[in-house]
């Protein structure tokens, strides 16, 4: 039972991580991500057993997934059909296990420096936890989000973000964070001269704020989302299809004069074949005399090989386009490890649960001219897939449904992960969903306008196609991936060669 006796330091690192949720949205508190790194790293500072570094690194994640992502309760429990103790058990092992990531960085970390030292806390603890970062975000489809890059979304240290994506965020927050306590533990002429390339680091970011990555391309377009805040409960109704059909029909003829209409994700509650031609093609040719195009989310059904599709639809004058969604959410949209997990399915009651992934084509929806970069709900969260759709993006399009989550803080983050793409491409990214938060992001990631949560409305706002290519945008993840592999093994060698005791 000696897992069990919690001490002072299991206390504060759970305490840290929980606080840390107060960096990120609807807070918006980006400096507490500094403290609560901090915390963590000073805790690790001490640490030579491997096993209580894994211990401090897994109760801190505990504390920041445990209150920043408690919400995924509430799709579990409502649509899920497994009962609310059930679900917040399954929410509770899937924390506990994502959790592992933060325990894993901190084992490894003293695993292989097993010295504390400047050098391992400086150069091998902010790679450290980049890599885990970056591995969280891919391995087992990958669940990047509470990173610690977009809590500086307003902060100057956000003027990387066009040329380090937000994984080089992230280490300029762990980085912030290390010296600080680099600051306190050793109190030396290195730690001073860190200091130094910390403000250097902030300052840099506050100038390449004022830095455009991105020009206007024609004229101004004058662009319309729709939020109808369909309750979720109702949405795959039968008997809802219609009222769904007419309340988005009603909102778009009331806005015919703009360029561009855009729906949420499944805003058409049936397959793209079942309203075709009493629903889509009527509505195509109302466009086309209208001179309006429009993209919405329909899912689509393949009656050759009988899978169907998480889509979205555009329409314009010169005919149409569709985007399969690629990167379906685990259990959501999909079943992973069927072969293992197929008893499951039965009691996993979520509708449209069983999605085939697009191809890996090149998020792109032409529309006449335009091409817009789409991506579907939770495919907003991978910063490398979403730039796939550049240079040739005029702008970007996310489309969403997070009624699966309820009030909770969950529309409030996503928002807060769009707003990141928008500043990494230097593109417009326009954001419909269907109970909030709609929104307009401008090529530097600042809210232009929006709908509130739970509230029925459209929004309208010119734009214009954006031109040009960021660092972040035409290299990736991969050059600050590289980069922190090579700190990390410098640190992991001078750590060694130079332990410093406290």
């Amino acid at each position: 039972m000696r897992i069990l006796r919690f001490k002072p330091r299991d206390l504060a690192a759970f305490a840290a991580g929980a606080a840390t949720v107060l960096a990120f949205a609807p807070f918006s508190q980006g400096y507490v991500a500094i403290a609560g790194l901090a915390v963590l790293f000073l805790l690790w500072d001490g640490e030579t057993d491997p096993r209580s570094a894994f211990r401090t690194g897994w109760l801190w994640g505990l504390g920041l997934l445990g209150f920043g992502v408690f919400w995924l309760h509430v799709s579990i429990d409502q649509f899920g059909s497994v009962g609310t103790v059930t679900a917040v058990v399954i929410t509770l092992i899937f924390i506990a296990l994502m959790a592992l990531y933060f325990g894993l960085a901190g084992g490894l970390l003293v695993r292989f420096s097993p010295h504390p030292s400047f050098f391992r806390l400086v150069l091998l603890v902010p790679a450290v936890w980049v890599l885990g970062e970056w591995v969280r975000g891919w391995f087992l489809t990958g669940f990047p989000w509470l990173l610690m890059g977009y809590a500086p979304i307003d902060l100057p240290l956000a003027g990387f973000a066009p040329v380090t994506g937000v994984y080089g965020l992230s280490w300029g927050m762990a980085l912030t964070a290390a010296v600080l306590v680099a600051m306190y533990r050793y109190r030396s002429g290195m730690a001073a001269a860190a200091m130094v390339v910390v403000l250097l680091l902030w300052g840099g970011g506050y100038l390449l704020r004022g830095m455009a990555w991105s020009v206007q391309q024609g004229p101004p377009l004058k662009v319309s989302l729709m939020q109808g805040d369909i309750p979720q409960h109702k949405k795959w109704d039968r008997a809802q299809l219609v009222p769904t059909l007419e309340t988005y029909l009603g909102m778009t003829m009331a806005h015919w004069d703009s360029d561009l209409v855009i729906w949420p994700e499944t805003a058409v509650p049936a397959f793209l074949d079942q309203v075709e031609e009493n629903f889509i093609k009527p509505l195509a040719k109302a466009a086309r005399e209208h001179d309006t195009l429009m993209l919405f989310g329909v899912p689509v059904y393949d009656t050759k090989t009988g899978a169907y599709y998480n889509a979205m639809l555009g329409l314009g004058r010169q005919g149409r386009d569709l985007y399969y969604k690629r990167h379906l959410v685990p259990f959501g949209e999909f079943l992973p490890m069927r072969w293992l997990l197929a008893p499951l399915h039965p009691y996993i009651a979520v509708p449209m649960a069983d999605f085939s992934s697009g191809k890996p084509t090149k998020p792109l929806v032409r529309l006449d001219s335009l091409q817009a970069g789409v991506s579907i709900c939770y495919e907003d969260a991978f910063g490398n897939e979403v730039i796939r759709a550049l240079p040739e993006a005029d702008f970007l399009v996310n489309a969403s449904n997070d009624a699966w989550f309820g009030d909770s803080l969950a529309p409030y983050q996503h928002l807060e992960i769009a707003r990141m793409r928008a500043l990494e491409t230097g593109r417009y990214l326009l954001r419909a969903t269907n109970t909030g938060i709609s929104a307009v992001i401008d090529p530097k990631g600042k809210v232009v306008g929006s709908i509130p949560f739970y509230k029925r409305g459209v929004l309208t706002r010119e734009i214009h196609a954006m031109r040009g290519y960021s660092p972040y945008a035409q290299w990736g993840n991969t050059p600050v991936i590289l980069a922190v592999f090579s700190m990390a093994i410098g640190g992991v060698w001078l750590g060694r060669r130079r332990s410093v005791g406290r």
